[in-house]
């Protein structure tokens, strides 16, 4: 019997984050090995279960399951194959990325959707590229009404550090309603996606702060105050940033995250929470930066350490202000 098994991990913002909502604006954002999984199976009749769930279920419509079936729908579209003519599987998704029900905040609704893309593109043999997995995770996204920037879906897709410029979605959602999904696949959408090599030496850390917060509500109470100047200065910074990290300039990456960090800051108060601001303080005195990464408001923070030493204080310091650390690892 075939069996097929494939995983996605999480994403976290570096930078760019709220800004990265307007077209044209850029952010960079770093993938994050915490996985999920998906084992796919042939079987008599498709089967869906996710470890969300307690229960599995098949293509008749279900509102917890809408993410997913929406997702085999846009592949099948795209192969220009109904349900009935391709070989029937049993998708089975495990890995919640959370603990003691409580959310990590690295991206998972992304994950699902390019998950059980690249699940099914490897049981069917279609080899899809990172970029058409970004454009079809996109689309699914996009005919259910989400208006996220889609940068967690370039990070996924892609697997990797990546500086990715966001795209008109409102233009593109109206292309869905009114052309084959091939005629709008063979769009140019505007977007970028490039793939960042740091030559920095340096440690990546992600600190948990154990509140759950939803990005949606988040950005629903911040969105009005996104300004014209803010968006020209935090774009200015994550260029920065981007080019400071390629060429191994720290002194321009801890600048350009201290000044994109005062500049959400700026934004909304609610963005920095009391661990979100305790998270950002561990630094002091050490040669990292940290700041808040994606809405805020809780979820996950993270730190960029040039030295070994300050690394493990860090860590330290996080614990005892009840900062867990939830992922460590070389950047270059």
């Amino acid at each position: 019997m075939k069996m097929i098994k494939v995983q996605t991990g999480g994403k976290l913002y570096i930078a760019g984050e709220y800004a990265i909502l307007t077209p044209g604006q850029t952010a960079i954002i770093k993938n994050i090995p915490i996985h999920m999984t998906a084992v796919v199976k042939e079987a008599k009749d498709i089967s869906l279960f996710s470890d969300m769930f307690d229960y599995a279920v098949g293509m008749t419509p279900d509102s917890k399951y809408v993410l997913i079936q929406q997702t085999i729908v846009t592949l099948f579209d795209y192969l220009g194959k109904s349900i009935e003519e391709m070989p029937a599987f049993s998708l089975k998704i495990i890995g919640k990325m959370e603990r003691d029900g409580k959310k990590f905040g690295i991206g998972s609704s992304g994950s699902v959707t390019v998950l059980t893309l690249k699940a099914l593109s490897a049981f069917y043999e279609l080899n899809l590229s990172a970029d058409l997995l970004f454009k079809l995770a996109s689309y699914t996204l996009l005919k259910l009404g989400d208006n996220g920037s889609m940068g967690d879906i370039a990070c996924i897709a892609y697997d990797d550090l990546v500086a990715f410029t966001s795209f008109n979605r409102q233009k593109v959602a109206k292309w869905i309603e009114k052309e084959s999904i091939q005629e709008v696949l063979n769009k140019d959408w505007g977007y970028q996606i490039e793939v960042i090599t740091p030559a920095l030496p340096c440690e990546f850390l992600v600190g948990w702060t154990m509140q759950p917060s939803i990005s949606k509500d988040m950005i629903n109470l911040v969105k009005s105050a996104i300004s014209q100047e803010f968006l020209a200065a935090t774009e200015k910074e994550v260029q920065i940033c981007k080019q400071a990290l390629q060429t191994g300039d720290k002194e321009s990456v801890k600048k350009a995250l201290q000044n994109v960090s005062d500049l959400l800051l700026g934004l909304s108060s609610a963005i920095y929470n009391d661990k979100l601001l305790a998270l950002k303080a561990a630094e002091d005195g050490l040669d990292v930066i940290a700041k808040s990464s994606g809405s805020g408001g809780g979820d996950c923070g993270i730190a960029i350490s040039f030295n070994r030493e300050d690394s493990q204080e860090l860590i330290k310091r996080w614990q005892e202000v009840g900062i867990e650390l939830l992922d460590m690892e070389e950047l270059a």
